[in-house]
């Protein structure tokens, strides 16, 4: 799976990418066929402390699942999206095909 992370309106360090990565490859472990994920941290200039936007975009054959959370700190947001992720991915696996099914 590719990891593409964006930083919008302030320059991102490397530790913060390195975890981003590092938790977006989890989400492998509950979906196999996951193409991409692209995630985007941006920062809100408000006067509000929950100012953190993380934006995480996974591309999967046939689907895209996309998360947004707002947090004050952005490996709380990374988690949150990371959990909310999982729970979208383990549906989608369990789902049973339509083709699958045979009508009668």
């Amino acid at each position: 799976m590719k990891v593409f992370v964006q930083a919008v309106n302030f320059n991102a360090d490397k530790e913060l990418i390195d975890y981003v990565v590092q938790r977006v490859s989890t989400l492998e472990k509950y979906f196999d066929k996951i193409v991409e994920a692209e995630v985007f941290l941006k920062v809100q200039n408000v006067s509000e402390k929950e100012n953190k936007v993380i934006e995480i975009k996974t591309n999967i054959p046939g689907d895209e699942f996309v998360v947004k959370k707002e947090c004050k700190h952005f490996e709380e947001g990374i988690n949150l999206s990371i959990d909310s992720l999982k729970r979208m991915l383990l549906k989608k696996k369990l789902k049973p095909k339509s083709d699958t099914i045979k009508k009668i």
